[in-house]
Order: C-alpha cells, then sequence, then structure tokens
C-alpha cells in the first residue's frame, strides 16, 4: 500500500510545489467512514495506518462482502478480503472488475494503487501441507502489500532434513513466517536457526490434544528461542501484515 504521509512530509510538499493547498487540507483532514447501513467501511485507515481496512469474510452475506469492497474500490482503495469462498468471490466480481482470488489462500484482491516495493525478503514456512491455506494466505498478504515472499512447505519436526537442506536461502530473509500446528515446534527449530525475526502462526491442524490449535499456541509462546513472537491462532492474514511492518522499517 502507500504509506501515508506525516504532516511533515506533506508541509514539505507543499513548499516544493508538489502539492497544492487544496490537496494538502484534504490530506489533513480527519479519517473519514463511509456509512453503507449494515457496515461503516473505515475508508481513512490506509492514511492511518498505511494499509486499507480488510474484510474478514465469515459471518457476512456475499451481498455484504460485495458492498463493503465497492465502497473501498470507490474510494481508490486497494482490495483484500480474507477467508472468502469461491461464492462470495463470484458475488464481488458482478459489481466490481478486475478482482483476483487466491483459491490456496481464499483471499479476494485488487490492486487499484500499486504498494511500495520492499526490498527484504519474506520467508514463509509451513510444517506440513495440512498447513499450507495458513501459509499462502500469510505469503499472499505479504505479496499483496508489496513485499517478496519465498516459500518453503512440508518442512516439520518430524523430517527436519527437509528444512535443513534449504536453511541457506532461508538465512537470505529479512523476516521469517513459521506456520504449524500439532505441537507447534517448528518456530523453535527455525528460530534457533536464524538471527531474523520470526512470526510464528500456530494452525488448528492437529488431533483432539491439539486442541484446536491451541497447544501449538502454547509451545510456541514457550519458545526458548528469543527471536519469535506469536500470532493467533490460524492468523496467517496477521502475520502476513507483521512481516511487512517489519520489512517496511528495513527499507
Amino acid at each position: 500500500m502507500v504509506k501515508p504521509l506525516s504532516v511533515q512530509e506533506i508541509l514539505e510538499r507543499v513548499r516544493d510545489g508538489g502539492l497544492s493547498l487544496e490537496d494538502a487540507a484534504r490530506l489533513l483532514q480527519p479519517a473519514s467512514y463511509a456509512d453503507i447501513g449494515y457496515a461503516k467501511v473505515d475508508v481513512g485507515r490506509c492514511r492511518r495506518q498505511g494499509v486499507p481496512e480488510v474484510v474478514f469474510c465469515p459471518g457476512k452475506t456475499a451481498d455484504q462482502v460485495a458492498g463493503i469492497l465497492r465502497t473501498l474500490d470507490k474510494a481508490g482503495q486497494n482490495l483484500l478480503a480474507t477467508r472468502a469462498t469461491p461464492e462470495v468471490f463470484e458475488r464481488a466480481r458482478q459489481d466490481i472488475d478486475a478482482l483476483e482470488y487466491n483459491t490456496a489462500a481464499r483471499l479476494i484482491s485488487k490492486i487499484n494503487t500499486p504498494p511500495r516495493k520492499k526490498t527484504g525478503l519474506v520467508q514463509v514456512i509451513c510444517a506440513g501441507t495440512s498447513d499450507i491455506p495458513v501459509a499462502e494466505e500469510a505469503a499472499a498478504t505479504a505479496e499483496h502489500l508489496g513485499n517478496p515472499a519465498r516459500r518453503t512447505y512440508d518442512a516439520g519436526v518430524a523430517g527436519v532434513h527437509r528444512l535443513l537442506d534449504s536453511l541457506e536461502e532461508i538465512r537470505q530473509a529479512r523476516v521469517l513466517i513459521v506456520v504449524a500446528g500439532m505441537e507447534g515446534a517448528l518456530a523453535s527449530v527455525v528460530g534457533g536457526l536464524v538471527g531474523a525475526p520470526i512470526i510464528a502462526v500456530p494452525t488448528s491442524v492437529g488431533y483432539g490434544a491439539n486442541f484446536g490449535g491451541l497447544s501449538a499456541l502454547l509451545g510456541m509462546l514457550n519458545s526458548c528461542a528469543s527471536n519469535v513472537a506469536v500470532v493467533n491462532i490460524d492468523n496467517g492474514f496477521g502475520a502476513g501484515v507483521l512481516a511487512n511492518l517489519i520489512n517496511e522499517a528495513g527499507g
């Protein structure tokens, strides 16, 4: 996404003649929202946070998702909707041109303003094939925000040699996202092998004692690797956004 301008940057552009007073006044206005009845769409979020409002699809009807995305599209925002079914995508594309659907990640997206390309690599690693939907949500979100993302899938601790075979390229990343279910041990293993920050994503993949991802969450929170931070269960989207912020800070 386009990083919002600070007040100082706006004033400098006015002084340099690169921004009119009218445009400067518009940029300095408080963030606003569009009330469409069933939702108050936060069209000012990109200005505040650098990332527009993202639509979480579960619990919303297809018409509601389409309406929110249509409002964001009219405001010139980049579009991203998570956990979208093919049926929701088909409904939304009736109203909005150039929508794309990532089946593996379950993401609806559209780029209206190309994001600033980051130079640092986001490396996404997942333990098993069953973790790929969450890993893809993380990787595709990071890419949507302008980050190069590389994937290493099915490299869990039950066959750790698969991870070690990719260690040289994994160590090239500025930030890593590690996705695992079961006991969630992969995040600690990777944390002990690299010096970059790791965003650990526990998944709800596992047998009964996994407790819907709780065991993986607690395992990751208890990691002895000091470079590991943890997001919520199955929250690939949140991991992708945090990776973008870390990469943004790195230039």
